[in-house]
């Protein structure tokens, strides 16, 4: 394993938190709030929530850094604990039949509304796909973990993680042509 200056940083913050510095604990949560934030609204795809979630991942990790392995990566290990924040509250979601409405795609006329019309299509396809494809996909293509920290993150085996990132590409292309997306590239090529 290679340490990186980065992770002496971290691994720095986290031993000065475990002993109450309540600035490195600002500085920590500071570092990661954003990725963290980013991370719930792509899973959730709804603002409120995913403040929520993130706000609540911050917490607990603040309560379980004794918890962490410094000899391993750290932004995995916080992923997962977003990862099953989001969870429970899809689930919480799911019993209340609560669903967020899709909204309409913009027409595409110029180069920028085009790719803010490809945007928002890859948007409305990630919320077709299944909780965990998605988690595994954006783990993968947004956070950039290798296979086994998406395996780590998601507690399944590294064959799961590729299967789900597998079939959640493959959905995702289908659900771009199915909306004609797919057309359009090659009209415009």
């Amino acid at each position: 394993m290679v340490v990186t200056p980065d992770r002496i940083e971290v691994r720095q913050l986290v031993q000065r938190c475990l002993r109450g510095d309540e600035e490195a604990t600002r500085a920590l949560v500071r570092r990661y709030q954003d990725r963290v934030f980013g991370f719930c609204l792509k899973i959730l795809r709804h603002r409120q929530d995913a403040e929520d979630a993130a706000q609540e991942t911050l917490l607990r990790m603040v309560r379980s850094l004794h918890r962490w392995d410094d000899r391993r990566r750290f932004e995995p290990w916080l992923l997962a604990i977003a990862a099953n924040r989001c969870r429970t509250l899809m689930a919480r979601r799911a019993k209340r039949g609560v669903t967020w409405p899709l909204r309409d795609v913009p027409c595409a006329g110029t180069r920028a509304e085009e790719v803010d019309a490809w945007r928002e299509e890859i948007a409305l396809g990630l919320e077709q796909l299944r909780p965990e494809y998605r988690m595994a996909l954006v783990l993968f293509h947004t956070n950039e973990l290798s296979y086994q920290e998406i395996a780590d993150v998601l507690e399944c085996p590294i064959g799961t993680v590729r299967v789900w990132i597998h079939r959640a590409r493959k959905q995702l292309w289908e659900w771009l042509a199915s909306r004609e997306m797919l057309e359009r590239v090659s009209h415009a090529v």
